[in-house]
C-alpha cells in the first residue's frame, strides 16, 4: 500500500495542465453499450476509476485498446454477459450507469448495488423508480438489481430530488426508448452536458441539457464518434485551491472556467488574484493569507460538494471565521478529525462546520478516507511546515492522475512511497 510524504510550507508556482473529466469519463464508457460500433475517447483521464470501469465492460464482454496517442478505443457494441459483479461494483458507485444502457439495448440487466466512497447514502430509487416508469420490472435481491424489459417506452419522469447518476442513467435508457421522454427536476452539471453532447454526435436527439427539464426523443440506434472528454473542473479547482492554501500563483491549463465560477467566486473571496483565459486560469495569492469564505454546498450551478473538503482545508488557516454546510451528502465530514489533529480549530454542528482560522498547523501522520477528504489532507499538508504523512492514499488515485507528479512541477516536495 502507498502513502505520500508531503514536506510543506512551499509556495506553489508555476503551470499544470488538467486532465479530462473522472465525471464525464464514466458516464461515457457506459454509454458505449449503446452503440452500435466502437467509440474512441480523447482526453481520457488515468484513473483507477476509469480503470475498473474498463474491467467491468471488459467482464461483460466489451474490447478496449489504449492507443500511442493515449486516446482510448472502447468496443462495448456486443455484451455476451448482462451481469455487472459485486467484485467491481463494489468500489465505486458510477457502475449503477450500466444499468440504464444495458436495459435499452438488450432488455435486461443484473447489476450489484454499488458501492464507492463511503459518504453518506446514496440510494438507487431515483434511477430504479424512473425506469420502472419506462416499463421497465425490477426487483432487488441478493445485494443485486434485476431489469427487464421488452422495450422501454417513453414517460414523463419527475424525479424527488436532483441526482446526477440517475440523470445520467435515464438519459441514456431514454435514447433508445419508443417515444419521447422529459426528466423533470434534472440535475444541470457539466459533466452530464459533456454526456449529452457525446450521445447527440452517436445520433441521439436530446434537447434542454443544462436545464431542468431534459427532453430525449427515442431513435432505432446510435453509432460510434471519436470524442474528446471535457476538462475536469474539480481537479482544477483542487490545484487553485493549493495554490491559495500555500500564498503562491500557479495557471491551469486545459480548462473551461465558465463551469467553475462558483469555485472561482470563493477564491476571490479569499483575497486571490485570479485572470480567465479561453483556456486557462491564473491564480495568484501574492505570498498573502487567505480570507476565510462562508461555503454551502448545493447542485449546480451552485458550489459543488466535491470542493468542500478542500476548501475547509484553505478555510481551517484562513484569516477569520467561517462555517461550511454540506446539503449534498450527510457524511461528508470525515476529514474534519484527521484537519483536528494538525491544530484545525473546527467544530461540527450538524451539517454545518463552524471554523476559526488559525495561522498555521502542525504535520501529522493522517489517514485518508474518501477521495475528496484525502485531497484536503494533501492541500493541509503542503501548507504546513514539517512532514505530514497520508495513509490509504489509493483513494486519491480515483479522482486524481498522478497528483504528486503534478504538484512537483509547482514545486511541491511530495512523494509516493510504499510501506
Amino acid at each position: 500500500m502507498y502513502k505520500l510524504i508531503i514536506n510543506g510550507g512551499i509556495a506553489l508556482n508555476g503551470h499544470v495542465k488538467t486532465a479530462g473529466s473522472k465525471n464525464s469519463s464514466l458516464p461515457i464508457l457506459f454509454a458505449s453499450i449503446l452503440a452500435n460500433n466502437p467509440i474512441i475517447l480523447t482526453n481520457t483521464p488515468h484513473l483507477s476509476d476509469v480503470s475498473t470501469t474498463l474491467r467491468l465492460l471488459m467482464d461483460m464482454g466489451a474490447e478496449f485498446i489504449l492507443e500511442s496517442d493515449n486516446s482510448l478505443f472502447v468496443d462495448g457494441s456486443k455484451l455476451t454477459n448482462l451481469v455487472a459483479q459485486y467484485n467491481l461494483v463494489k468500489t465505486m458507485r458510477a457502475s449503477i450507469l450500466a444499468l440504464g444502457p444495458m436495459l435499452a439495448k438488450y432488455g435486461k440487466a443484473k447489476i450489484s448495488l454499488p458501492g464507492g466512497c463511503a459518504i453518506g447514502s446514496r440510494p438507487v430509487n431515483l434511477h430504479l423508480k424512473a425506469l420502472e416508469d419506462l416499463g421497465a420490472s425490477i426487483k432487488v435481491e441478493s445485494g443485486y438489481i434485476y431489469a427487464t424489459a421488452k422495450k422501454l417506452i417513453g414517460a414523463e419522469i419527475h424525479f424527488d430530488q436532483i441526482s446526477v447518476t440517475a440523470t445520467e442513467n435515464i438519459i441514456m435508457a431514454a435514447t433508445l426508448a419508443t417515444g419521447t421522454t422529459t426528466i423533470h427536476n434534472a440535475a444541470q452539471e457539466p459533466e452530464i452536458v459533456d454526456l449529452v453532447n457525446c450521445l447527440i454526435k452517436m445520433g441521439a436527439k436530446i434537447s434542454g441539457t443544462g436545464t431542468s427539464m431534459i427532453t430525449i426523443e427515442g431513435v432505432d440506434e446510435l453509432s460510434g464518434v471519436t470524442y474528446a472528454v471535457c476538462p475536469d473542473r474539480i481537479e482544477a479547482g483542487t490545484y487553485l485551491v493549493a495554490a491559495a492554501i500555500t500564498g503562491g500563483k500557479i495557471t491551469i491549463k486545459n480548462v473551461h472556467y465558465q463551469s467553475m465560477r462558483a469555485i472561482l467566486e470563493k477564491l476571490l473571496e479569499t483575497g486571490a488574484d485570479i485572470k480567465t483565459k479561453e483556456n486557462s486560469i491564473t491564480l495568484d495569492m501574492k505570498g498573502k493569507r487567505p480570507k476565510a469564505v462562508n461555503i454551502k454546498t448545493s447542485t449546480y450551478p451552485n458550489f459543488p460538494t466535491d470542493m468542500q473538503a478542500q476548501f475547509t482545508a484553505l478555510n481551517a488557516i484562513a484569516d477569520g471565521h467561517s462555517t461550511i454546510t454540506e446539503t449534498i451528502f450527510e457524511n461528508r465530514f470525515m476529514h474534519i478529525p484527521e484537519l483536528s489533529r494538525m491544530g484545525a480549530n473546527l467544530a461540527l454542528e450538524g451539517n454545518t462546520v463552524v471554523c476559526k482560522g488559525v495561522k498555521s498547523l502542525t504535520s501529522a501522520h493522517l489517514m485518508a478516507t474518501d477521495l475528496r477528504a484525502s485531497a484536503s489532507l494533501v492541500l493541509a499538508g503542503l501548507a504546513t511546515t514539517g512532514t505530514t504523512t497520508i495513509e490509504r492514499v489509493y483513494h486519491l488515485d480515483r479522482g486524481y492522475e498522478t497528483i504528486e507528479e503534478k504538484l512537483k512541477l509547482l514545486g511541491a516536495q511530495i512523494e509516493r512511497v510504499q510501506d
